[in-house]
């Protein structure tokens, strides 16, 4: 039985909260970008440890907030490793595409270890009350959990795509320590098809949508001969547009649908040292609209909006976690730190580059 079965019911809950205004951020924001501009992308390492560091330090539980540690010089070094394979593959691959494919075999294997490590770093990086988290996730569970998993969901039609979101989850959240304490996630595969149902039904009406489009395109190739060539030329233009708007939203929504439910099922089956329970209550509906007009705000505003829509997805997803607590949480904390378990600062001379970009 996993550990999370063994799991108590009861207990107090702790809610997370989001304290960060969009007001605050937008300063942040602008500057970061500013300056990235300025010294040519240079500056996005340290705009992202601002970023970090603002969000991190907004978000509460239990009084305290998270803190973010990771030094800008070992983000810059990471990106400009990738950037470097990105650059040196782009150019094979034009010059020589047969070179470019043999390169991109050989890099292939290296995803799953970038991304292992990346894992690691952020973790590494993250600590609450003076306390750091691990990750302890290897190659081999990297490597089914972002390659092999998304294959089989494609070549599934999707159906499949629980199997591969438990694998995620159970990697990304299940290998997490604090303070040397084990994190298990183990969410059922039955409760993720429930969420599943859904975002497939939107899926499906979609694809009847865009038939019926293609289907009226043809069709309207038949007004050509019936001597309404102006109202075809109209047509041919306005029933592609169409199709496209329809496979935004019908496929977007869906995604957003099933990630909120998928989110709620994989951390409600989250326990933190077999003893302390998360909670999601996230709606999927608000969550799915917040998403999408948190996108129109920032095109219609040419990215002015970002800090807004970010800020505001933020609070959400605070105001929707929440942790059960079985007895004292600072009992808790204070037997981890007594304990020896906590992570001090000399870590982060070891912690490894991020690779993300």
């Amino acid at each position: 039985m996993p550990r999370a079965a063994a799991m108590p019911a009861g207990g107090r809950i702790e809610q997370f909260t989001f304290a960060g205004s969009a007001r605050e951020y937008f300063g942040i924001w602008i500057v970061n970008v500013l300056l990235t501009i300025v010294t040519l992308g240079i500056y996005s390492a340290w705009a992202k440890v601002r970023r970090m560091r603002y969000f991190y330090g907004s978000t509460r539980l239990a009084g305290s907030s998270f803190d973010y540690h990771a030094r800008p010089v070992k983000i810059l070094i990471g990106r400009i490793i990738v950037v470097t394979a990105i650059v040196i593959y782009n150019v094979l691959a034009n010059l020589a595409p047969l070179a470019g494919l043999a390169v991109s075999l050989v890099l292939l294997p290296v995803v799953p270890w970038l991304l292992q490590r990346g894992l690691r770093f952020n973790a590494r990086v993250t600590s609450f009350r003076n306390v750091r988290f691990d990750f302890a996730g290897g190659y081999w569970g990297a490597a089914r959990a972002f390659v092999l998993g998304p294959v089989i969901a494609v070549l599934s039609l999707g159906i499949l795509a629980p199997v591969t979101s438990r694998w995620l989850w159970r990697y990304v959240v299940g290998n997490l320590r604090y303070g040397g304490r084990g994190v298990a996630c183990e969410p059922s595969v039955r409760a993720l098809y429930r969420q599943w149902w859904l975002p497939a039904l939107l899926v499906v009406c979609g694809l009847v949508l865009v038939a019926g489009g293609v289907v009226a395109l043809k069709a309207s190739s038949l007004l050509q001969a019936m001597g309404y060539d102006d109202l075809r030329r109209v047509l041919s233009v306005i029933i592609p547009i169409g199709i496209v708007a329809y496979l935004v939203l019908f496929y977007g929504t869906a995604g957003l649908v099933y990630h909120a439910g998928v989110r709620n099922v994989a951390l409600g089956a989250t326990v933190l040292d077999g003893q302390h329970r998360f909670r999601s209550t996230l709606s999927r509906g608000r969550y799915a609209f917040i998403a999408i007009t948190n996108l129109l705000a920032t095109v219609f505003s040419l990215g002015l909006a970002r800090p807004w829509a970010a800020v505001r997805m933020a609070r959400y997803n605070a105001a929707a976690t929440a942790l059960v607590v079985a007895g004292s949480l600072d009992d808790y904390l204070s037997g981890i730190v007594v304990s020896g378990s906590a992570v001090g600062a000399e870590f982060m001379d070891v912690e490894g580059f991020d690779f993300a970009l």
